[in-house]
């Protein structure tokens, strides 16, 4: 390295760069390494051919779910309405608006 030449660390690309101070440029630079982003091909491919029967599950699930909802809320609702038959006098609770 020569003399008065100081090296950073880029924070953006963390490549290592060498810088001057009397003229204040950077002299040389180094990249780094970086790994490819897909290690093996064929494992990437099967966890995609994997991911649609996941999905297509997950959605089955869910539809089926939604099916139900429906027939929940109807059996709420009922439940609902025959504990208010059998006690009609009973008086709704009052809500903040009623107050004003």
């Amino acid at each position: 390295m020569a003399q008065g030449m100081f090296e950073v660390a880029c924070p953006c690309c963390e490549a290592i760069l060498k810088i001057d101070p009397e003229t204040r440029t950077v002299i040389a630079h180094t990249v780094p390494v970086r790994p490819p982003p897909i290690e093996d091909l064929a494992a990437e491919v099967a966890k995609l051919k994997g991911a649609g029967a996941r999905r297509e599950e997950i959605f089955q699930k869910q539809f089926e779910a939604e099916k139900q909802h429906g027939k929940v809320l109807e059996k709420k609702f009922d439940e609902l309405f025959k504990r208010a038959k059998e006690n009609p006098d009973l008086t709704p609770p009052k809500r903040d608006i009623d107050l004003d």
